[in-house]
């Protein structure tokens, strides 16, 4: 589709939804076509990002949180084309987003000149030992990276890994995030005894970084944004899997649970467990989370509030069921169109974002 048509849909979009006049759009539209005729491309206005970067969370097919897509707070930090300036935004998100705890969606938008390589602003690294992974084995390659770039870990399970970021065609460079501005989270049990001897921590607040944010036909190649942990992505995904942190075994020892034979649902009674810890210990310490019945329930009500919008909803279904009792949800007995929606959120390819 040619650019101009692109961005026609979209204002057509944006400025009905905010409430601007038909002049307004006509004119606008004008302007964009002008643009695009002198330069090739168009410069797209500042309320227009921070919608347009709400309606993407909105098209996002594999979130479930959608519901809080008009609460996106939008930060436009496209005149930051320096080390210090760059370094400047992506430390306010962090403090802006934490929020004491109390989390703000956010978005950061990037100049093009700049480039991320984290997967997430904040993520544990993981070594390869001899015999052995220290930390997390998902980050393996991305903390190579840092190593390589000079970086020097501690090789604990938790060590919080350097922004790495480069601007234009320079090396990429890497800085330590302040530990004060990084707020994580120790994993205790309301019930069971000793849980603390298994020294389980995560961070407060997921923030992804390579994934491109598209809006009419313009693509945003930086743009790290952020929500909140529903609980089963720690403590049914990052926590258990055996290709991660795989705590299962070393939770059901402590339990005293035999697995000797799959068929005891060890596994199964570990993963509640160790959801309701998680649970236990973000509310404990004030940190917004989300269980995933609740999180289930708000997007139903996201999907009433799109229907009274005349607002078809798209979605992933392997993607939005929970991972731990996804049959108890609504979600889980309906079908989805996925088709992909613009504005929206594009991953960037592996080859390109070391992890």
């Amino acid at each position: 589709m040619a650019l101009f048509e692109e961005a026609k849909i979209w204002i057509s979009t944006c400025y009905g939804e905010l409430g601007k006049s038909e002049k307004e759009k006509t004119l606008r539209l004008q302007e964009i076509r002008d643009e695009i005729a002198a330069t090739g491309s168009y410069t797209i206005t500042k309320e227009e990002i921070e919608h347009g970067a709400r309606v993407a969370w909105r098209n996002s097919n594999r979130c479930i949180g959608r519901l809080f897509w008009p609460s996106l707070h939008v930060m436009d930090a496209r005149e930051a084309i320096t080390e210090n300036e760059v370094i400047k935004a992506l430390f306010h998100h962090i403090r802006y987003a934490t929020n004491n705890g109390k989390i703000r969606p956010t978005l950061t938008i990037f100049h093009s000149r700049v480039k991320i390589y984290n997967h997430q602003l904040i993520r544990y690294a993981g070594y390869r030992e001899e015999d052995r992974i220290v930390g997390d084995p998902d980050s393996l390659s991305f903390t190579s990276l840092c190593t390589s770039l000079g970086w020097q870990g501690k090789k604990t399970d938790y060590d919080l890994l350097p922004l790495v970021f480069s601007i234009d065609d320079q090396a990429p460079r890497w800085v330590e995030i302040p530990k004060e501005i990084v707020l994580e989270v120790p994993i205790t049990h309301p019930e069971q005894k000793d849980w603390e001897s298994l020294s389980l921590r995560w961070y407060a607040v997921p923030i992804i970084a390579d994934m491109q944010l598209e809006i009419g036909g313009i693509i945003f190649p930086t743009a790290p944004f952020n929500g909140w942990y529903m609980e089963t992505e720690i403590g049914a995904r990052n926590l258990a899997d055996q290709n991660r942190y795989n705590k299962l075994p070393a939770i059901a020892e402590l339990m005293g649970l035999a697995t000797s034979h799959d068929a005891t649902l060890w596994k199964d009674r570990a993963l509640v467990e160790l959801n309701v810890a998680v649970l236990h210990s973000y509310k404990k310490q004030g940190v917004m989370i989300v269980d995933h019945h609740t999180a289930a329930k708000q997007f139903m009500l996201f999907e009433q509030q799109e229907k009274d919008h005349s607002r078809e909803v798209t979605g992933e279904w392997s993607w939005l069921i929970p991972p731990v009792s996804p049959a108890t949800t609504a979600i889980f007995h309906q079908d989805f169109d996925n088709t992909w929606k613009s504005p929206n959120f594009i991953r960037r390819k592996a080859d390109e974002l070391p992890r």
